[in-house]
């Protein structure tokens, strides 16, 4: 049998997913205990990064406290959203896509 190759052109490009950053957002009520458990729970921060992170929410309104893919950054915020949520606090995380 002989063998035949064929030349196949493909028009599909791939690009790299877009990012999004995860923002924690200052409130009057969430204790900055409370804030860096969240950035090492969710976030896997070490506890000096995470104090870095909360002590800059603290003082600006807001940080990033990191940057992912669509679906991990909206994880992220939910995860987020629910533990503040059941430990009584309003702690408020958003994302935004990375430019």
């Amino acid at each position: 049998m002989p063998k035949i190759e064929e030349e196949v052109e493909s028009d599909i490009e791939l690009k790299e997913p877009s990012m999004y950053r995860v923002i924690l957002h200052n409130d009057d009520y969430t204790t900055m205990e409370f804030v860096v458990e969240i950035l090492e729970r969710i976030f896997h921060k070490k506890r000096m990064e995470a104090e870095e992170i909360m002590w800059t929410v603290h003082e600006k309104g807001s940080a990033v406290c990191g940057i992912y893919t669509f679906e991990i950054a909206q994880t992220k915020v939910e995860q987020v959203k629910m533990a503040a949520r059941e430990s009584g606090f309003p702690l408020l995380a958003t994302m935004e896509e990375d430019i």
